[in-house]
């Protein structure tokens, strides 16, 4: 620090003099922590050439503070330190909800039975796991071959026609009272039956009993519950409370031993609106049903409580109506939405175990590995085995070797020369060994029950206050771009990191639910296919590289992290839809521009037919692409042909493939004729890229800039009075291209515009593809999302310039310092 106080000094003297000479000798910035060059010094024009500008002695004694304390600070803040922190930050969540896990209970059918709430006014989160909105067909999938009985009073009843109702929209009910009301699909084969069983009693042991002589009739499941006649009949007495506890008593064993091998859900008592009561129902009060559900509890499962033949009660349904409760018409039966709350409750019980459900974690076991996920383990335990070798014998060989001065920007250790030729081969197994991490941490998130998870919920809040909060902060970090030309690779770069992180946002909120903003969304995907069309038939027509090495290149880039998850969640790889979806576009393009004839720039340069040429290729494209849209039947027969079926089928289905490559079939055209006509008006000089000059003539410039703003208002008014997805998914193709261009010249007409980028999404456009799994490697778990987002952000906040000069960062991500001031770490670090 002597050395500083020095410099510092030197400063003070020459800024109390006026005017400020020129410094005695060429002080270097990187004394304090900035850059290696000389402050007065012509060539160099980035933080030096600021300092030499400044007009004030305090100015830059400010400055020069500044950068000596942010090199003592990156002395302890430095980019592995971060790492360091961030997984340290997983470890301990990960050891804390394991712990509580364990400690606590970790049934995850008691969290969905017992307890919940309601997230807005309508959606039920039960605690800790995701409960799935179950379809008729998935819930006759299920119940297939099943008999179900619900055996109970009218609250039984109620509750049994909203079970119903799931499996088949239109039943309703009918009007019947204390009677039987049986249930039938036969194309499923399922029955569902009601049974009137007023109170407990002895004619309900005995029907128990029958069912457990007669496996031919004995339900599968069984849904009981009832107390609200018996405290009718009896008025609320202490007798009838005991003489409940008796036939309870009497009828435990056979409920146990039908729970041996089948389901059994006693529905706890709900309450009741008491002022909205009738006369004649007074005496069925809160405490008399609370004294009840005691009696329950205490007596059910008291024979075998460590066995798995046990009794489970149904309590969601009770904390449901405790916000509902005062909309029921007569105080006593449930208002429909909370029966259907508890009617879906069951059906998770009973199902989620049977189909597992993505989004319905809740009763869900931990799968047994795959082949795949054994050997994909033992690929990554192996190569961690190996770089612990290397790296024991890499320190064996350095550690008498002499020390070599710290970094002094980011205050890391050099590696000895001596270890080089180890370090190029640990690196390989260094980086597989962290991604083996990476992937622990997405199959504890994912695969298995570890943390708890709660299912998304849409507000407006959660999905604009981000995105604002965002947005600001691009723009905040704006800088002057290398290139002016139209849609640079800078450019391109910020426009792929802004929608990666809108989509973000969007998978985390729940926002599809929300008509307007998914349609817009939509737009973004559109946009991202868009680029791919435009940025790799640019490629193909300038380069004219069709070699193998590209191809490999691309679908390596493309696949390789969706593949290793694949292998580690062991997902089906239409789980991860929109990799398939830009690899087979890619080979689509690939394949159009190499098909004979192989029309390039620079034999079109030779004969303008060439150019009506590529037009025909792509007019071909245009036809296929057509044909195979309006033709379901073919498309799905092509691709369910094997092996390509296991790549694109899902659930057995290709439905979503289809889905899915129908709703933006035209915007891999749309990006490929936007390139062939930029760089024709590109080679014919019909553009000014020049900087600060507008793409086109002023007047042109004006009337396109007004063009694409009202077709920017007209989509979003269209938007936001879609009621429909299917009819806005069928018109999306058809009018995405038309925003997209309109997106293009707004950012690229004004000279000033297409002058400056955000850094900040220039560098989440550079890893866009592993930014977008996010919400889905750790399927809707908030805490792996959080802290991934934090280590993110944490690992950009230490590149980030130094104000108060502004630095232009370097154009290449894979440099590991710049003389600009922007510190980088190699694209292989991240991994």
């Amino acid at each position: 620090m002597m050395e500083d106080e020095k410099h510092m000094q030197v400063v003070a003297v020459a800024a109390s003099e006026k005017p400020a000479p020129a410094m005695p000798h060429a002080t270097t910035v990187a004394e304090f922590g900035v850059v290696d060059a000389p402050v007065c010094s012509a060539p160099y024009r980035s933080a030096a050439s600021h300092l030499s500008a400044c007009c004030h002695g305090g100015a830059k004694m400010a400055f020069l503070a500044y950068s000596l304390g942010k090199r003592e600070i990156n002395q302890y803040f430095s980019i592995k330190n971060a790492k360091l922190l961030s997984v340290a930050a997983v470890i301990l969540l990960t050891l804390f909800h394991t712990v509580s896990r364990y400690y606590g209970g970790g049934d995850t059918c008691e969290w969905l039975l017992s307890s919940g709430r309601y997230l807005g006014e309508t959606v039920w989160q039960p605690y800790g796991c995701m409960m799935h909105k179950y379809k008729n067909t998935e819930a006759k999938t299920c119940l297939a071959e099943k008999r179900v009985a619900f055996v109970g009073d009218s609250r039984i009843r109620q509750l049994f026609y909203s079970y119903i109702q799931i499996i088949d929209p239109a039943q309703r009910a009918d009007g019947r009272k204390h009677e039987n009301i049986l249930f039938e699909d036969r194309s499923a084969s399922v029955n569902v039956d009601f049974l009137w069983y007023a109170e407990v009693n002895n004619s309900l042991k005995e029907r128990l009993i029958s069912w457990r002589k007669d496996p031919s009739i004995k339900p599968d499941v069984v849904i009981i519950g009832a107390a609200t006649w018996s405290i009718k009949l009896h008025g609320g007495s202490s007798e009838a409370l005991q003489q409940y506890r008796a036939n309870l008593t009497a009828i435990s064993l056979p409920l146990e031993q039908l729970a041996e091998d089948g389901e059994v859900y006693w529905v706890l008592q709900d309450p009741v609106h008491e002022e909205g009561l009738s006369d004649n129902r007074k005496m069925i009060t809160n405490e008399q049903l609370e004294l009840y559900n005691k009696v329950v509890l205490s007596t059910l499962n008291s024979n075998k409580k460590n066995s798995k033949a046990r009794v489970r009660f149904l309590g969601a349904s009770r904390q449901a109506a405790m916000e509902t409760i005062t909309q029921s018409a007569d105080g006593l039966h449930l208002p429909e939405s909370t029966r259907n709350v508890a009617a879906m409750v069951l059906m998770n019980a009973v199902c989620n175990k049977v189909l597992r459900p993505i989004d319905g974690s809740c009763c869900q076991a931990l799968p047994a590995p795959s082949l795949l996920q054994k050997l994909t383990a033992c690929v990554f335990l192996g190569s961690a085995l190996v770089f612990l070798v290397l790296h024991a014998l890499g320190h064996n060989r350095s550690w008498k070797s002499r020390p070599t001065p710290p970094d002094v920007e980011s205050g890391e250790e050099k590696k000895p020369a001596t270890a080089a030729s180890l370090l190029n081969h640990k690196a390989p197994f260094q980086a597989l060994c962290k991604m083996g991490l990476i992937m622990v941490y997405f199959y504890l998130c994912d695969r298995a029950d570890v943390f708890m998870k709660e299912q998304k919920f849409y507000t407006h809040s959660t999905f604009f206050i981000p995105l604002v909060y965002m947005f600001v902060l691009g723009i905040f970090y704006s800088e002057n771009s290398k290139e002016t030309k139209l849609l640079n690779r800078e450019q391109t770069d910020e426009w792929k990191g802004w929608m990666q992180l809108v989509i973000l946002i969007y998978h985390i909120s729940g926002a599809s639910v929300f008509i307007p903003v998914y349609m817009h969304v939509r737009v973004l995907v559109a946009a991202y296919l868009f680029q791919t069309g435009y940025g790799h038939f640019s490629f193909f027509w300038l380069k004219g590289d069709f070699g193998l090495y590209r191809v490999c290149q691309v679908l390596f880039r493309l696949n390789f992290l969706v593949v290793v998850l694949c292998l580690v969640m062991d997902r089906p790889y239409q789980f991860y839809y929109f990799v398939p979806l830009v690899t087979f576009w890619f080979v689509v393009i690939y394949a159009t521009m190499a098909m004979w004839p192989q029309i390039l720039q620079k034999k079109a340069n030779g004969s303008g037919m060439w150019h009506i040429g590529i037009l025909v290729k792509l007019l071909g494209l245009l036809l296929f692409i057509c044909f195979f849209a309006y033709s379901q039947g073919l498309f799905e027969n092509i691709f369910s042909v094997w092996p390509i079926s296991k790549l694109f089928e899902l659930n057995g289905s290709i439905h979503e493939w289809w889905f899915r490559w129908k709703l933006d079939r035209f915007a891999i055209i749309h990006g490929m004729l936007f390139a062939f006509v930029y760089l024709v008006l590109q080679k014919c000089q019909g553009l000014s890229e020049e900087k600060g000059e507008p793409l086109f003539s002023t007047r042109i410039s004006n009337i396109l800039l007004l063009i694409s703003v009202f077709s920017f208002m007209t989509y979003s008014i269209w938007a936001s009075s879609c009621k429909n997805k299917t009819e806005c998914n069928e018109l999306h193709p058809y009018i995405s291209g038309l925003q997209i261009l309109a997106f293009i010249l707004i950012r690229n007409i004004p000279g000033y515009s297409r002058s400056l980028y955000s850094s900040f999404f220039a560098w989440f456009g550079k890893i866009s593809l592993e930014v977008r799994w996010i919400p889905l490697a750790g399927m809707l778990n908030f805490c792996m999302i959080l802290v991934n987002l934090v280590y993110c952000i944490v690992m950009f906040c230490t590149q980030i310039p130094s104000p108060p000069p502004t630095l232009s960062p370097s154009p290449s991500c894979s440099s590991a310092s710049t003389t600009s001031g922007w510190r980088r770490t190699p694209r292989a670090s991240w991994c």
